[in-house]
């Protein structure tokens, strides 16, 4: 069934020239390839993404003849897919650019409040068993429940001569956590720490930190992050083929948040940089990113591939922690030994 969105000229009626105009963008008369060209999703999605977020964006555009909620969608996935306002989904959907950036901020805030449904480590023990063992068939790693890494999203420099969000490499950014499992659906995302800090920092300070502790099972951390009983990071120094094994796998694995991470930039082009950083306080780009893993959750959960446009570049290599002797964790090390001579000698 052809469903009809009516496109309001919001610059006519807030401005109260002329008469109301209306045109109709209508959603079943244009193919999926367009829409997901144009917004990046498929027809099916966006009209359930509609449904989602329909009370809430109605709920934030109380004015009689505001936009509608399904316009208000279609702008915030066209920034989105596209990083830029300039573009022609203003002509596409019958709004200007200052209509589209309160679409997007409608939008954003909207998702942001659906992200505890969406994104969560809370799961069934039976669904834990079902990850551990998708893991286990990446590279042969047991009791595997997600995979963990810090990465960087460039922003523009905060007005506030602030150097926390000045990275390693130079430039403004905001770190977000994020743990993924063996299919790439994130199990969490913090997205709001500045970028001069680091992944095992931001660790410590994040609310993830405690809840990793009181789950049973190991999630894998690469080699910025120290060794712990429930977070299994690779061995400095392999010697036996034993170890040299461990770590191959271990590469393999953690590898999925790095895919995970990637296919998002990739979907979402307001976050890879190629547009320019985002124009936005720390504030609103961490919503912004956190909004988009969102959708890649709510995506994923509809049947859509994670890793369907997924960049080919690969990964940068972590830097090895500089671990102190305070820092050492005997039993972690003990552990991570009898997990390596039982599985891997």
């Amino acid at each position: 069934m052809a469903i009809s969105i009516a496109i309001l000229d919001c610059d006519l009626l807030l401005h109260g020239r002329g008469h109301k105009t209306l045109d109709r963008f209508d959603v079943g008369s244009v193919s999926d390839e367009f829409l997901v060209s144009q917004f990046g999703f498929p027809r099916e999605f966006i009209l359930y993404l509609v449904e989602l977020l329909r009370e809430s964006l109605c709920r934030r555009t109380q004015r009689s003849r505001a936009i509608s909620p399904e316009v208000q969608v279609l702008a915030a996935l066209g920034f989105y897919t596209s990083g830029s306002f300039q573009t022609s989904m203003g002509d596409t959907i019958g709004i200007s650019q200052a209509s589209m950036s309160r679409c997007v901020s409608n939008v954003t805030k909207a998702l942001v409040e659906k992200a505890p449904q969406f994104i969560t480590l809370k799961r069934e023990a039976v669904i834990r068993e079902q990850t551990s063992q998708e893991f286990q068939k990446v590279a042969g790693l047991t009791g595997i429940l997600g995979v963990l890494d810090c990465v960087q999203v460039a922003i523009k420099a905060p007005n506030s001569e602030d150097s926390s969000y000045v990275n390693k490499k130079g430039f403004h950014s905001i770190g977000c956590q994020l743990v993924c499992d063996a299919r790439g659906l994130l199990l969490s995302a913090e997205t709001h720490w500045p970028g001069g800090l680091k992944g095992v920092d931001v660790l410590e300070k994040s609310a993830l930190f405690k809840e990793l502790q009181e789950i049973e099972g190991y999630f894998l951390g690469d080699s910025r992050y120290p060794l712990r009983k429930w977070l299994l990071t690779p061995v400095d120094c392999p010697e036996s083929p034993a170890e040299f094994g461990y770590n191959l796998a271990h590469t393999a694995t953690h590898e999925i948040v790095d895919r995970t991470f990637r296919a998002i930039q990739t979907r979402f082009r307001c976050l890879d940089g190629t547009k320019g950083y985002l124009q936005y306080s720390p504030e609103r780009s961490a919503s912004i990113v956190l909004a988009c893993c969102v959708l890649h959750n709510a995506s994923l959960q509809s049947g859509l591939d994670a890793w369907t446009l997924e960049r080919t570049d690969p990964p940068e290599q972590p830097e090895t922690l500089e671990q102190r002797p305070e820092d050492r964790d005997d039993q972690a090390e003990k552990l991570r030994k009898q997990l390596i001579l039982k599985h891997f000698s």
